[in-house]
């Protein structure tokens, strides 16, 4: 039997969490792993640019389905598949990291599918706008769109909470100022590129899913709507 007063070290994970955690973690063990030549063979060194190139967003690609009104599966499907795929160990790691932080308090609050929904069309839409305001020819790859979508949900939570308690809501969104803030002052120094525009609007997204799919809120709006 198991002991009730039994505590476990390290706070389980939602399955879902743990599910979207492998296959980011998955895909980065293999191009690691054939990067160092330890599986694959030469051939393994390009793994991960095929992986771009088979896999990435490309702004040029959206831009040429728009102009052509041609929407191929094999290209839509990029905006799905592109966060599995990054640019090195470091960059998987903290998009990991974020993943795990934020998508378990997510799916504990919310639930597995509202977490599932919020990961992936925050992803999707942010790099939907990313291909339509940008003409940038540079692959968007790595899974921070979603995970800054993730944070669009932490941050609707903190606002509930602080809205309940009757505390300035605008401390909700100092995650976001803090990290929109580090870019800003990282790109004085560095070239970081047009990537912050994909994760800013995922943010946004993931911020206004939750109110029509957090628990309560949709009836929240169809009440609001009969007051009318």
């Amino acid at each position: 039997m198991q002991d009730p007063d039994f505590e476990p070290p390290v706070n389980p994970l939602p399955p879902i969490v743990i599910l979207t955690f492998l296959a980011i973690a998955g895909v980065e063990a293999g191009l690691s792993l054939g990067e160092a030549g330890i599986i694959g063979g030469p051939g393994a060194v390009g793994w991960r640019l095929e992986l771009i190139r088979d896999y990435g967003f490309s702004g040029q690609i959206f831009d040429w389905m728009q102009a052509n009104g041609r929407w191929p599966l094999a290209e839509v499907v990029r905006v799905f598949t592109y966060p599995f795929i990054h640019l090195g160990f470091t960059h998987s790691l903290f998009a990991m990291v974020l993943l795990l932080a934020l998508g378990k308090m997510v799916a504990e609050v919310m639930g597995p599918l509202t977490y599932a929904l919020i990961f992936v069309l925050s992803g999707a839409g942010g790099a939907v706008i990313y291909g339509l305001l940008l003409n940038d020819p540079m692959w968007l790859v790595g899974a921070y769109p979603n995970a800054y979508g993730l944070i669009g949900g932490y941050t609707f939570v903190m606002w509930r909470q602080l809205a309940g308690t009757g505390a300035q809501q605008y401390r909700a969104f100092t995650l976001i100022a803090f990290l929109m803030g580090i870019q800003l002052v990282w790109g004085v120094f560095f070239d970081v590129g047009t990537q912050w525009v994909a994760e800013l609007f995922g943010f946004i997204l993931g911020f206004a899913l939750c109110f029509v799919m957090a628990p309560g809120e949709w009836g929240r709006i169809v009440e609001a709507l009969r007051r009318r």
